[in-house]
């Protein structure tokens, strides 16, 4: 790291959600780009919210498994900065993915991405492999989501739509952050949770000392990225990005 510190750079981002909007940091095994955050936003435009304009886009396409943002450059690790955190940054939001003939949506173009809160963060460096499947889990009681815990190569990135049922967490306790174990899943991208599944799983609130017994019912597979994260950091399609339909 420079002296100065870390340089502005594009960070692009995975956007879900239909009630609520959050954007998934597209992350690399290098920096700038090494580390995994997830935040809450708005969207505003001329002064006003311009969610609802999100929204309706999502809702006339429902083929469309998920969005994009391009933010204009900025320091990542200062949407987390525990003393001076960014709160706003300029952003053209894509229907799809922007690198693979995504289309920008004229009315979300230069939006400013209003952060109302951060859901997960964390650096990639020093991350040990996880011994078993692991998610973030994020969202709320109108809809959830779980984002795979994401460490070191080779790796993926991954974010579904679920239903859970059992422990749950309540609110105020699931905005300090909270994880999900698969039992007896390993850490490979064919070990992933899939559509249709229905399994059992553990449930942690960071800073909690006891563990939540849940049940995960899989609704949809939203995104998926196996390449970017490989050892190599291949920018083709791989075997299991083609099988689930993410070329």
């Amino acid at each position: 790291m420079h002296s100065h510190g870390p340089e502005k750079s594009v960070h692009n981002m995975v956007v879900v959600g239909e009630r609520r909007i959050f954007l998934s940091h597209l992350p690399m095994f290098m920096p700038p780009h090494d580390a995994q955050v997830i935040v809450e936003a708005t969207f505003v435009k001329d002064g006003r919210t311009v969610d609802d304009v999100y929204f309706a886009d999502r809702a006339k396409n429902r083929q469309v498994r998920f969005y994009t943002l391009q933010p204009r450059p900025f320091v990542l690790q200062e949407l987390v900065s525990p003393t001076a955190p960014l709160t706003h940054f300029a952003a053209t939001v894509f229907r799809g993915h922007l690198e693979k003939g995504g289309v920008a949506i004229e009315a979300l173009t230069n939006v400013d991405v209003h952060v109302k809160q951060i859901a997960h963060s964390h650096s990639f460096q020093g991350s040990d492999k996880q011994k078993t499947l692991t998610y973030v889990l994020f969202g709320g009681a109108d809809e959830r989501f779980l984002a795979h815990f994401i460490t070191k190569a080779p790796d993926f990135d991954q974010l579904l739509s679920v239903t859970l049922t059992g422990q749950l967490p309540p609110p105020e306790e699931l905005q300090r952050g909270a994880t999900l174990e698969v039992p007896g899943r390993g850490v490979k991208p064919a070990d992933r949770l899939e559509p249709k599944q229905s399994v059992p799983a553990r449930g942690h609130v960071i800073g909690a000392h006891q563990f939540l017994d849940l049940h995960v019912v899989v609704n949809a597979e939203l995104y998926f990225e196996e390449g970017e994260l490989t050892s190599k950091m291949a920018f083709e399609t791989t075997a299991e990005e083609k099988k689930a339909g993410f070329e």
